[in-house]
Order: C-alpha cells, then structure tokens, then sequence
C-alpha cells in the first residue's frame, strides 16, 4: 500500500473518532477556555498565541489541509506551562521520491507573564523541539485582550516561525552562533534540537480573535511560515500566494469545537478539537448507593461497657458490620475491639477515592459500634498489605457531619500513621480463601507503526484470582481475539539489539488464543515502613521467571525508596507455557518524590531486558478523582545510532478512573501508554502489582488528596 493509501486510512480512522466524539459526554472547561490552532496548541489558526489553557486541560485536535494532517494531544501540565504530541502525515514530502512521511513531534510552552490592565500576558514555546526537526520552531508571543470579545497577538519567531519575510536575528547581539541555522533534518528523529533553538532569521507574526458569539469565534493571522520545507512545486500542488489567514471556530457541543479555515490565499482547511479536563467530571453527583448517616449516641450511653463481659461480641460485632459494609461496596477484612478503641481493616473493591472508602466505613462504625468505643482506626488494605492507618475521633464525626467544612476539619483532627497487621482471632470467618474471575471484552491498540499509523484488536478476555490467604494470591487472564488487525504488521525489526520487545507482531501472530500472565503473589510486610512482593510464573506475555521487590515508603512522607531485580527468560510467540532461549537479570533502584499538587516524580536506575543499563525518569500528574497523566524518558548506554529510530524510549502514559464518566463508583481505570516507537533499548519488565502502585493511593498525601470525598 503507498503512501497515498496509508494516510487515507489514517484519515479515516481520525474521522471515525471524530464522527463518534458528539455522542460521549465531554465537561465543559471553565470559562476562558482557549482556542487550538492547527497544529493543536493554544493560539490563532497556525500562529501560537500567549494565552494559557484552564490548568490540566487535556484536548486532542485533529486537522487537515492540502495533503497534511496532523494529530496532536495537549495538556496543560501547569496553569502556566503545557506540553503537546503531535503525530502528522505530510503527503508528498520527499522531492526525490515523491512520497510522504510520518512525523512525531514534541512542544513545549511557558507562559512567563500574566496579562494586566496594560500589559500582554506573554509565553515563549519550542515547537518540535523533540523529533525530526520538520516543523522545528521557536516563538516569543505577547497577547493582549481589548475587550472581553477581541484579543490581538503578536509574536516573534525562528525556525518555520521566521521563514516568511526574514530578517537578520536580533539575537546575534549574544554572538554569532544566532546569526545562522543548521539545515535538515534528524533522520532517526528523538532527538533534542537544541543546536537550532532561536538560531537564523527572524520574523513577525501576530493576528486577532473575535468572538462571534457564544459558540463562534471568527480568526485574522499574518503568519511567518513560508512553508520552504513543504512547498517544493515538485511534489505538492499547495501553493503558498500570501500570509494571511482565515478562519473560523464553531463549538458544536461541550468539549467539541470545529474548525475551517483558507490558509495562504490557495487552500482551505478543516479540524475538530476534543477537550476535557480532569478536575471536572463529565456526570455531575453520583449514582452509586447513599451513606449511611452518622448514628449520634445518647449522653452516658459511651459508660456502658456491659458487652465487653460477653464472650461471643467480637465475632458478632464482625458479622453485623459485614452486613453493613457490603452494601456500601466495602468488605471487612478484620476487626478487633477493645472497650474503648476498635481497628477495623477493610478491602475496598468499590471507590477510587480511599477517602470515601474510609469515610463511608467510618460512618458504619458509628451504628455498629458500642457506645463505650471512642477511637476509630481504619486500615485499608490491597493484595492483604495494610498501607495506613487513619485514626479517627468518633466525637468528630458525630459534630461534623453536616459541617460546611467538615472534611477540612476531620482531616485536621485525623491522624494518618503507620498500619498495624490484624491480630490473631480478628480475621472474618469465611473471608479466605477468595475467588474472583470475570469474562470481558478487551481493545488492544498499536499506534505509529509507519506502514499503518493505528491498528486494533477486540475480542474477550477471561481473568481469575484466587486469594488463598491474606498476600498470597493465584492470578491468571487467557485472551481471544475476535476481529483485529494488530498481527499484520509486516515490518521487520533491524535491533542489533536482543529482539525483547521489537517481535511483537510475531506475539501477535502466533498468540490466539493466549495465555497473557500466569502467577503467584505473595506480598508482604518485613517490618515499620517496609513492604515486599515475591512473583512468579509467566509474569507478562513475552517473559515469565521470578520477580521479587522491596519498598521502603514511610505513611506521610513524601519520598520513597525501592529495589526490584528479576530473573526472566523470553516466552514463546505462541504464548502458551513453552521458552524461548534468551534469559536475562534484569532489576532497578527507583526513587520516589511527591512534589505536592498531584505531581509525582520518579527515576529508575538499572539494567533493561536487552542487557542494557540506565535510567528512566517520569513525572505523573495524579488528580483526586483517579486521573494520571504523565511523561517519561529512558537513557541507557545504548547510543542513538544502535537504538534506532526514536533515539531514545519515551512516551506519554494516561489513567483514566471509570467512575468520571459513569457517574457510578468503581474502581476500574483505563491505561494506556503512547510511545512515538516501540523499540528493545530501555524495555523493562511489565510485572503486575509493583509496590508503590499497590500502597501509595492509600497512604499521606494521595490519602489526602482525596479528602474533599470523606463525606461523600
């Protein structure tokens, strides 16, 4: 298939998300939202501008004109800086071939100042400043608001953005290395091109927005682009006949807004923009069941201490809060009590926030606990590891119920320490041994393939636990695809590195049906502040062996400590229980940092599966309502040249919790990770039930995070 065909049904896929993206429920960001050009950032209709989107918008932006269509993912990762992945098809692009390419892209904006009553807001960005340099540019941008419905722009720009009626740059003052550019492109793509940021001719752009009307925005720009890569009359029929620009915004529906425009006096184009943020959910209150209220005791009943001289009150007082908590989507684990403490252990399989969890237990307690109870310690735990403790005043709770900042308050009051394992005789009866399973279809997508940019499988996938005591637990999933394409890749992998991830499609080919991972877990507590995990048994579906973890992870602090080291041999393509020949050691020291806010920072040194070593660093944003959205780069002493295309692994990764759309409580979450290209250098291990996932959303500041749902 040539390229015309491939981007035919690139463009047909685009369209189909774009034909369904009406009939989902998006959430309407807060009021100064901004608009998104055509290459998918904040801005005019190709000329970025100085305004900022609402603080974690995330919008996709999907347009095409005169041969090129470019795909792009922007989130505002701060309310001043945002990043952008842009994955484009430029048809024809070569002029000695006459065939397109494939383009990945990274952006990156700050904005430094905020408009006031005179002065612009402006931003400084770096377009492409990852990738192979094609739509490589750099700006300085002022935008200023006239009147609540018309803003002006005006900016300065290098690269593509001073191409157009050029001057000698005004940054040759700083030396002679601004005054030129380096030409070409980065062949193998991934790579940072510094060596040109703010380098060779510069030049003006700028343009106006005006607002219509509520749904309208009407677009002006004099863009600095002239397009000298791309219009090569060789190889495309675009003409470039002028500098302005037109065009129009129309918002169809919450969180979808159409685009069209006449480009560059010859051509017309279209988009369509997706946006969403995070921190708003898209069904508004909650379908699941209610709380129960806070039972408020008589005054002199908390004397009575009458039922702790019956023998048999510890095991009814843990079946009638079992019949309590199950229908608030809660399972009691453990309970233990004492005439004027109890610490009860629960499983939450339901609410993705730990704190409704914890405070819709907190308010069972209440009800079923004697009167004579004052202290409330709850411990949730996962996979039988206690992560927390978070002790409550059964007095607080009675008063703050119905407190405008009751959840402020109880977090003030509440103390978040160290959990204690249960003790002997506390554990409900009948709890273990536990079996779980579920049979449920599955979407399997591939993206950036250069032969066909995404590729999908659908089919069924049938998953089983079985917990035979707390921490030690039998897991397996078997696949079948029903319909699919992901097995057609036809591209053959060039790695001088061992084949551990680039013989995908053969895993494809041969797997189906296919068992994905067959294990057995045993997590555990070594002591204060420690946590461990044993795995073992067909771990992921290219590799099976023995996984073993410890993690050092304080409650409330905001750092942590980590080592893995596995022993893995390479699966079979069939995915069934047979090996192949390749064994490697492979394991990492991963340090962990909240930063506060939601960000979280990771790094992880060690030896990859292809034998090589290094380090991967990420930066997640986690908001309260489940949602992650992170970045990450992995460096190993594999050069540029051996890796091969893309340079270097890197990639974005989202979590997306269910309950946002659904308006239902549950703990489901959707994941999944863009990489601009799979390769073998910088792979690691896809071994299930890593530690710090397991304990850290019940522990200090994720725990608190959440907080505002204590009540909820």
């Amino acid at each position: 298939m040539g390229f015309r065909g491939k981007k035919i049904r690139l463009l047909l896929a685009s369209t189909a998300f774009t034909l369904a993206a009406p009939f989902v429920t998006y959430a309407e960001g807060p009021s100064g939202s901004v608009s998104y050009t055509t290459f998918g950032t904040p801005g005019l209709i190709e000329m970025p501008s100085a305004l900022s989107a609402p603080d974690a918008e995330l919008a996709t932006t999907i347009s095409y004109f005169s041969g090129s269509q470019r795909n792009t993912i922007t989130f505002q990762l701060t309310p001043r800086l945002s990043g952008s992945f842009r994955y484009s098809a430029i048809d024809p692009f070569d002029v000695a071939t006459g065939e397109g390419t494939y383009d990945r892209s990274f952006d990156l904006r700050y904005r430094f100042l905020d408009e006031g009553r005179y002065r612009p807001a402006m931003a400084v960005g770096l377009q492409d400043f990852i990738g192979t340099g094609i739509y490589s540019g750099e700006y300085l941008v002022a935008t200023k608001t006239i009147t609540p419905r018309l803003q002006v722009t005006a900016g300065l720009g290098w690269g593509r953005y001073g191409s157009y009626n050029g001057f000698s740059n005004p940054l040759g003052v700083l030396g002679d290395k601004f005054k030129t550019r380096p030409s070409g492109f980065t062949q193998t793509g991934g790579t940072l091109e510094s060596a040109k940021w703010f380098r060779g001719d510069a030049a003006f752009f700028g343009g106006i927005t005006y607002q219509a009307t509520d749904r309208l925005i009407l677009k002006a720009e004099y863009s600095s682009d002239d397009f000298d890569y791309d219009n090569d009359p060789n190889v495309r029929t675009f003409n470039h006949k002028s500098p302005l620009n037109f065009g129009l915004q129309f918002k169809i529906a919450d969180g979808v807004e159409a685009h069209a425009n006449y480009l560059y006096g010859s051509a017309l184009g279209v988009g369509v923009s997706f946006i969403l943020n995070p921190k708003h959910p898209t069904v508004n209150g909650g379908m699941g069941p209610g709380p129960k209220p806070v039972k408020t005791r008589v005054s002199g009943d908390a004397s009575d201490l009458g039922w702790t001289t019956q023998a048999d009150a510890p095991k009814i007082l843990r079946d009638n809060m079992q019949q309590e908590l199950a229908p608030q989507g809660l399972q009691l684990e453990a309970l233990s009590v004492r005439p004027h403490s109890a610490i009860l252990h629960i499983q939450n399989n339901t609410y993705s926030s730990s704190a409704e969890a914890i405070g819709r237990a907190a308010r069972v307690m209440t009800r079923m606990m004697p009167a004579s109870i004052e202290t409330f310690t709850i411990v949730p735990t996962t996979n039988g590891i206690p992560a927390s403790a978070v002790v409550l005043s059964r007095t607080d709770l009675e008063r703050l119920e119905f407190d405008p900042d009751g959840a402020e308050k109880m977090l003030a009051r509440a103390r978040i320490v160290d959990a204690p394992s249960p003790v002997d005789g506390s554990y409900r009866e009948g709890l273990y041994p536990q079996f779980r399973w579920s049979i449920k279809p599955y979407l399997a997508t591939a993206y950036f393939d250069p032969d066909q940019p995404i590729r999908a499988d659908i089919g069924v996938e049938a998953e089983a636990s079985y917990t035979l005591r707390p921490g030690l637990i039998l897991s397996g999933s078997v696949r079948k695809k029903i319909i699919g394409d992901l097995d057609q890749s036809t591209r053959v992998s060039n790695s001088v590195l061992p084949r551990v991830r680039s013989d995908a499609a053969e895993y494809l080919r041969e797997g189906d049906p296919s068992i994905r991972n067959l294990q057995m877990a045993y997590y555990f507590r070594p002591g204060k502040d420690l946590y461990g995990r044993v795995t073992a048994g067909y771990l992921e579906r290219m590799f099976g062996g023995v996984s073993g973890e410890l993690l050092w992870k304080p409650v409330q602090s905001p750092f942590g400590v980590g080592a893995e080291i596995n022993y893995v041999k390479q699966r079979d393509f069939d995915q069934m229980l047979g090996f192949q020949d390749y064994s490697v050691v492979t394991g990492h020291l991963s340090g962990y940092w909240n930063l506060g806010n939601g960000y979280q920072a990771q790094v992880d040194v060690g030896r990859y599966l292809a034998g090589d070593t290094g380090a991967t660093f990420t930066v997640d944003r986690t908001f309260a309502n489940g949602w992650k959205v992170g970045a990450f780069a992995t460096f190993t002493n594999v050069s540029f040249e051996d890796f091969g295309e893309g340079s270097f692994d890197k990639g974005l990764r989202f979590t997306i919790p269910l309950d946002f759309f659904l308006g239902t409580p549950t703990r489901r979450t959707l994941s999944t990770t863009l990489r601009p290209l799979t390769r073998d250098g910088g792979a690691r291990l896809n071994v299930d039930g890593r530690l710090f996932e397991t304990v850290t959303n019940d522990q200090g500041l994720d725990l608190t995070q959440g907080w505002d749902r204590f009540w909820r």
